[in-house]
């Protein structure tokens, strides 16, 4: 089986991917780049590192290769290990190897892994559809020299005009002027008789309001049907195993077991291969149950994993 495709798919909605026994896949979004010395625009994208510490199976990758393959947990993890193999033969044979879409891995001349990510593949869906490109500079001192060279041409005179006034205009301005004063004066007095009157209908209004209020009569002919609410159930997709048994009876003995050390404790029908499956419990989120995991694995069951399904 071929994992490098599931890889790349989990690049895309995950910061990290690990790849059990080999190093984790881990992602940065880089923003927006303009290169100046080349006029280049480049889209926010998602920068891939690779850590080769990061080796535990946090169940992502396994998981998600047995939905999309359609088969057990046991055989995705079957299947990764495989693949590992490959790539350190590889590596050990001819000094390198690559993943689709992601990048090539080589060793220096200290035997250490050299991760070079590829970069034509961009991960941030934010991003999608978007390209670099591009842009022709803009020559802005072109356009300066042509405005110097058309003020320096261009000469501008300027003619006072002669006007003749006439007699009658400065009876004219008289009269306006007057007019204006006669204005100035008059408006605050018109105004101050418009908010008198506005005073007065209000005051009016609100008596008829007040006696309508003290006359009226409330009553509810058909009163609203109580609200029903109803909440939708949380499902419950991540549990932690805690083991499948052949017999019925020893699946009982650890689920009382757990449950007595404060656990919530399940039991799952029997799976297709016979055995009687239980669980430590199941968490809504990845998260959380990759935290109870962890804590489980400190202190009860080192083998413990996750199990992703709806029950």
């Amino acid at each position: 089986m071929n994992i490098q495709p599931y890889i790349a798919q989990l690049l895309y909605r995950y910061q990290c991917v690990t790849v059990p026994g080999f190093g984790a896949f881990l992602t940065e979004i880089q923003s927006a780049q303009l290169v100046e010395s080349s006029n280049s625009f480049f889209p926010p994208k998602k920068m891939i590192s690779f850590n080769a510490y990061l080796k535990n199976n946090d169940g992502l990758l396994a998981n998600h290769i047995a939905q999309a393959e359609k088969t057990s947990y046991e055989y995705a993890i079957s299947a990764i290990q495989y693949e590992v193999f490959n790539w350190k033969k590889a590596l050990q044979e001819n000094g390198l190897f690559a993943i689709k879409n992601v990048g090539n891995f080589s060793l220096n001349a200290d035997k250490n892994l050299i991760f070079t990510p590829f970069d034509q593949t961009n991960y941030l869906t934010h991003s999608f559809g978007l390209s670099a490109f591009v842009s022709p500079m803009v020559k802005r001192e072109l356009f300066e020299q042509k405005i110097e060279a058309l003020e320096e041409d261009a000469i501008i005179t300027f003619i006072p005009e002669r006007r003749k006034t006439s007699a009658y205009l400065k009876y004219a301005a008289i009269f306006v002027l007057g007019l204006g004063l006669t204005g100035a004066l008059g408006y605050p007095i018109y105004q101050q008789q418009i908010a008198n009157e506005t005073i007065l209908v209000e005051t009016a209004v609100q008596k008829q309001v007040q006696n309508k209020i003290q006359e009226a009569t409330f009553f509810i002919e058909n009163p609203i049907p109580a609200v029903t609410l109803t909440v939708k159930e949380v499902k419950m997709s991540y549990h932690i195993m805690a083991g499948a048994f052949r017999e019925e009876k020893n699946a009982e003995k650890i689920f009382n077991q757990l449950s007595s050390q404060g656990y919530k404790a399940r039991r799952i029908p029997q799976n297709k291969y016979g055995l009687f499956p239980v669980l430590y419990g199941s968490y809504a989120t990845f998260a959380e149950a990759e935290t109870a995991k962890q804590e489980i694995q400190k202190t009860e069951n080192a083998d413990a994993w996750i199990l992703v399904e709806s029950l």
